[in-house]
């Protein structure tokens, strides 16, 4: 079953390195000269919902190689270990308010290729991506330009992504798989204000048809079986078979020299054909401490109102459920994430670079979610721990 979180490709064994060969290694990596062009990065993150949840394990590593002076190739592989359980789409019994959940467990494996290459004024880059799961494989390809202005003071991003995905469905056997097509596009621009402060504004819009259902989403209804008999029924959810999707987001970074930081504000504005809309505020501070270590506390708030179709059951409509989804017909969903619902993130993350070309970092951030439609239990939505660490070395 797919996850809540992003796939990853599997890496080699980890081996711990005791801190007097640590050193030794600090010192073979950092040389006191030498500009830094090619460079290999490697993550770890853990995402734990509370309670017995989704929790997920992620591992990956990037290298980026200069082929010459005006193109660079880079290299993405990660792997996702996902189990636990999450929320079905089944109201809570009767008596309870604590929503069913389904086991899960997959393993997802993805790899991206890109290649860029610097023009005058323009830098051009073209990338390729497969991500697969044991029900689910997607396919994608970008093209993306960055081209600078005003001596370098403005940027133009423009860019195009899309993706190919195949679905294994179980509700119809002659359709075992479904297909999926998207198309993102963004433009935005990044403008210097001065020596100090820095804005941007993207514009991101995107297009989804085919199968958008999550196969392991059930709805239900009562319905009379026998004369004044009513049993619960669970069907499969059925959400419309395109979507469109628009996305404007703002930031600023404003230096301050005197304190020897940084403060970053963003705010995201989303909507959808689906008729979910969202808005975030999210605020990062950015703090040196010597030269070496960094500390960045972030706090992030989210408000979405809920798709259009989004029921806890379809008990008090009209709607007569479909025996397979096809994106006709009236539409609905059980999906906690199609809710109404605030979540906050906030968290910490420290850098440290013991030279130029090894920087090192741990990160840990606290996400929570909380139903806000006065309808759906609060057992549906998830708080979660993340933690990480990373390393780049260049050279």
């Amino acid at each position: 079953m797919r996850g809540h979180k992003p796939g990853m490709r599997a890496a080699p064994a980890r081996r711990w390195i005791p801190a007097a060969p640590l050193a030794l290694v600090l010192a073979l990596v950092c040389p006191r000269a030498g500009r830094a062009e090619d460079w290999v990065a490697t993550r770890y993150e853990y995402y734990d919902e509370a309670g017995g949840r989704v929790n997920v394990r992620t591992l990956g590593l990037v290298a980026s190689e200069d082929l010459g002076p005006a193109m660079q190739l880079g290299v993405t592989l990660l792997n996702d270990a996902i189990a636990g359980a999450s929320p079905n789409g089944i109201p809570a019994p009767a008596g309870s308010l604590q929503v069913p959940l389904a086991e899960l467990t997959d393993h997802r494996k993805a790899w991206e290729l890109d290649f860029s290459r610097q023009f005058a004024g323009t830098q051009v880059a073209v990338g390729v991506s497969e991500s697969r799961e044991h029900d689910y494989v997607s396919r994608g390809w970008s093209v993306n330009t960055s081209s600078d202005f005003n001596t370098k003071n403005t940027i133009l991003l423009v860019g195009v992504v899309g993706h190919s995905d195949d679905v294994e469905t179980f509700f119809d056997p002659e359709h075992t798989y479904a297909g999926k097509e998207a198309t993102n596009a963004i433009v935005g621009v990044r403008q210097v204000l001065d020596l100090l402060t820095t804005v941007a504004l993207n514009f991101t819009w995107g297009r989804e048809t085919g199968y958008l259902d999550d196969q392991y989403k059930l709805v239900q209804k009562t319905e009379e079986l026998a004369l004044g008999s009513l049993f619960p029924l669970a069907f499969a959810e059925n959400r419309p078979g395109e979507r469109n999707m628009g996305t404007a987001l703002a930031s600023v970074n404003r230096a301050f020299p005197g304190l020897a930081g940084a403060l970053e504000g963003s705010y995201r504005f989303y909507s959808d054909t689906f008729g979910v809309t969202s808005n975030t505020a999210e605020l990062r501070w950015i703090q040196k401490l010597g030269k070496q270590v960094t500390l960045e506390p972030d706090l992030r708030f989210t408000r979405q109102d809920a798709a259009r179709f989004y029921y806890y059951n379809l008990d008090d409509t009209d709607i007569t459920p479909t025996p397979i989804p096809n994106g006709n017909g009236p539409a609905y969903s059980s999906d906690y994430r199609l809710s109404s619902f605030d979540a906050v993130t906030y968290g910490l993350k420290v850098t440290w670079k013991p030279c130029a070309h090894v920087r090192l970092d741990l990160g840990y951030d606290r996400y929570a979610m909380r139903g806000v439609d006065g309808v759906t239990p609060q057992s549906a939505y998830p708080v979660a721990n993340i933690m990480s660490a990373g390393a780049r070395i260049s050279w």
